[in-house]
């Protein structure tokens, strides 16, 4: 792992460098960002860096600390993750009676704390006093998507470093070129997953998904030309995706986005189901305020389950509102 087999986030390792080179390097970080954007990914390659020996900008790949932290064998690195959703805070007190130890192989002890949202009330507290008073010899990375849920005073002590998702044509290049990808699998994984990359690259190795899609789109075809027993019939579909109602809705509201675009502009390149242009063109004779109402039928759908609304009953509500024409 190093910074050159990372998509995206040019600017943030171009500074993250830069503070190497500089020496002006923190104590503290906060890595924060969407889920599977790539925080982690460039956590790593920076502590690997860090704990390298040619100690430059970029890890040398070669020396003994590379190669062990490639193995995740490196005694002065340490990577904190959740289990069961959950850091435990024996973890963090661990942690803690851990960094008054010196490092064995390197002049840094580096720690990544993933998902650290993660921690309690009383492991954040616990943890504050290591980020106020740390060994010169530290450093804390902290990944989290939910960074509000860190209390203020752990907020700031940490450097904050800010990721912002990759651009959807970065996505598109390494799904065609390292997985195989058509430029329309590509384009459509790419706006779908919104400028997550580690999300692209499970999505476009899950055959699962994508028949989920085309069954998916087979009900709102029969929905819109007619099919009222499809409705119901289909309601097996929606309840054994329950748990992923998200982005079942949201292959549904790509699919009307994708209509009203078709209908204003015809063939574009701003369209995700690019593969699906014929199918798009027989719904065509949908009225753009009817699709309008059936993209804010969508958008309350999936408000009402966040709120514990019945989920039959809300997807039922949706698939008739789809039908009124």
């Amino acid at each position: 792992m190093d910074f050159n087999k990372i998509i995206g986030h040019q600017r943030v390792i171009d500074n993250l460098k830069k503070a190497i080179e500089q020496d002006q390097i923190s104590h503290s970080y906060l890595f924060e960002g969407e889920e599977s954007i790539g925080k982690k990914l460039v956590a790593l390659a920076f502590s690997k860096t860090l704990l390298c020996k040619e100690e430059g900008g970029d890890p040398c790949n070669k020396c003994t600390s590379c190669l062990k932290f490639d193995t995740f064998s490196h005694p002065d690195f340490l990577m904190i993750e959740p289990e069961k959703g959950l850091i435990k805070v024996e973890k963090i007190y661990d942690l803690i009676k851990d960094l008054n130890i010196a490092p064995l192989e390197s002049k840094r002890k580096v720690i990544i704390i993933d998902d650290s949202h993660r921690m309690r009330m009383e492991s954040q507290n616990a943890l504050l006093k290591t980020l106020e008073e740390p060994p010169s010899y530290i450093n804390i990375i902290l990944i989290s998507s939910q960074a509000n849920s860190l209390i203020p005073t752990i907020l700031s002590r940490c450097q904050l470093v800010k990721f912002y998702p990759v651009v959807r044509e970065d996505i598109e290049e390494l799904l065609m070129t390292r997985y195989d990808k058509s430029l329309e699998e590509a384009r459509f994984i790419s706006h779908f997953t919104k400028g997550s990359v580690g999300r692209a690259i499970s999505l476009s190795n899950s055959q699962e998904f994508f028949q989920k899609r085309e069954e998916l789109i087979g009900i709102i075809d029969s929905i819109i030309k007619g099919n009222s027993h499809r409705i119901f019939s289909s309601m097996d579909f929606f309840l054994d995706n329950k748990d992923n109602y998200e982005d079942i809705l949201d292959i549904i509201l790509y699919w009307f986005r994708d209509l009203i675009i078709y209908k204003e502009l015809g063939e574009s390149r701003l369209i995700v189901n690019m593969d699906k242009i014929p199918l798009l063109s027989s719904h065509s004779f949908l009225s753009l305020s009817h699709i309008n109402d059936i993209i804010e039928s969508i958008v309350g759908t999936k408000e009402n389950i966040e709120r514990n609304v019945n989920y039959q009953l809300a997807m039922e509500t949706m698939l008739l509102s789809i039908q009124e024409v």
